[in-house]
């Protein structure tokens, strides 16, 4: 059986998120305290350790008070260590971890940050993906290139299908606008979008296959010819998509 997945909404459209078995409880990323504090107290629940995806205060800012709370271990980049809370644990992609005795890849998912890290439970089939793939879109590039970001949603699109994308904010309007700007005939958008509408819940997570339907930035080959760009390699796709959705 899977881990217990708890999605979270913090701050104004931040997402957390609690994994829960046998042998505790871990967050992924900690917008703020409060939140993450209510839902472990009406369930009963410790926490174990905090795994950070990336610097931004919108996914540390909990940090300190949930460590004063529940003593759980932190753990990120060590890439990253100079500018994240304190680690207990810093980690590097490709190295093996392990959580709730599951093991854990790190992957390397540079664009929005340059120290930006996913992980992935394969035995759950969840990948918890913060501002690098993201519901109908990507993060902005605030430090890395559209090529490091090209590479990182590549890397991410090799995970199984089925694979269960949890990222870090809820965009779907501002994204989801957008991806029927460039992507009108897409129906698999539309019917997406009218689904979430009509059950008025985020739509966040979604699986792989999902975005892979319906993220325009994961359908650079689909939108190359309306782009004009049929000669073009995927990267350059990308980045024109990336630079239409920064001034949409």
């Amino acid at each position: 059986m899977p881990l217990e997945l708890v999605t979270l909404r913090c701050r104004q459209d931040n997402y957390a998120y609690l994994l829960h078995g046998d042998e505790g409880t871990v967050l992924i990323d900690a917008p703020e305290a409060a939140p993450v504090l209510r839902d472990l107290q009406a369930r009963d629940w410790g926490l174990s350790a905090i795994l950070l995806t990336h610097h931004h205060g919108d996914h540390v800012d909990g940090v300190a008070e949930l460590v004063r709370e529940t003593g759980a271990m932190v753990i990120g980049a060590a890439a990253d260590a100079h500018r994240l809370p304190p680690l207990d644990l810093r980690i590097t992609p490709g190295e093996p971890l392990e959580a709730l005795g599951e093991p854990v890849e790190i992957i390397d998912v540079p664009g929005h940050t340059v120290g930006h890290v996913a992980f992935h439970f394969p035995q759950s089939g969840y990948a918890f993906t913060a501002d690098s793939l993201m519901a109908l879109g990507c993060g902005r590039l605030f430090e890395g290139t559209a090529a490091m970001m090209w590479d990182s949603l590549s890397r991410l699109n090799a995970l199984p299908a089925d694979t269960l994308i949890c990222s870090g904010h809820d965009y779907c309007a501002g994204n989801g606008a957008f991806a029927l700007s460039v992507d009108p005939g897409n129906q698999a958008l539309r019917d997406r979008l009218a689904a979430v509408q009509e059950a008025r819940q985020p739509c966040a997570p979604a699986t792989l296959a999902l975005e892979r339907d319906t993220n325009p930035f994961l359908r650079v080959a689909a939108l190359r010819a309306p782009l004009g760009m049929e000669n073009a390699p995927d990267a350059e796709v990308f980045a024109r998509l990336r630079s239409m959705k920064d001034a949409f």
